[in-house]
């Protein structure tokens, strides 16, 4: 049986992305090029910049577990590659990572695990 294509669709049209395609393709650009790049604050307490904290809660105590979890999955979504770069902690990334990335969405963590191995490895 032959279905006629839609109205309009001449077969050269792509069919059009969808919104999860399109952040997975943007996102890669936002990581460093190694986690060592990562020279945010251990400790202590951060204000995230309003494009990053639009809205909610913008200042985070790095010191209680759940404002860092908080902050972290924020910036890992909101933030630009400058803003992964300067608040987000090297060493803390492969301590949160087992939990965080069941807080993050798919292609968030499909694209940090691709890049950086040794968090899906410490997953």
């Amino acid at each position: 049986m032959d279905v006629a294509p839609p109205s309009g669709f001449d077969g050269s049209q792509r069919a059009v992305p969808s919104a999860a395609d399109i952040l997975r393709r943007r996102y890669p650009g936002r990581l460093p090029d190694s986690l060592e790049d990562l020279a945010g604050p251990a400790h202590g307490r951060i204000d995230l910049p309003l494009h990053v904290a639009w809205s909610g809660l913008r200042t985070y105590d790095l010191d209680r577990p759940r404002q860092r979890m908080s902050l972290y999955r924020t910036v890992l979504a909101e933030g630009q590659g400058i803003d992964i770069i300067s608040l987000l902690n090297r060493d803390l990334p492969l301590d949160l990572w087992p939990c965080m990335r069941t807080m993050i969405s798919r292609h968030v963590r499909e694209v940090w695990e691709e890049t950086f191995p040794e968090l899906a490895q410490s997953g």
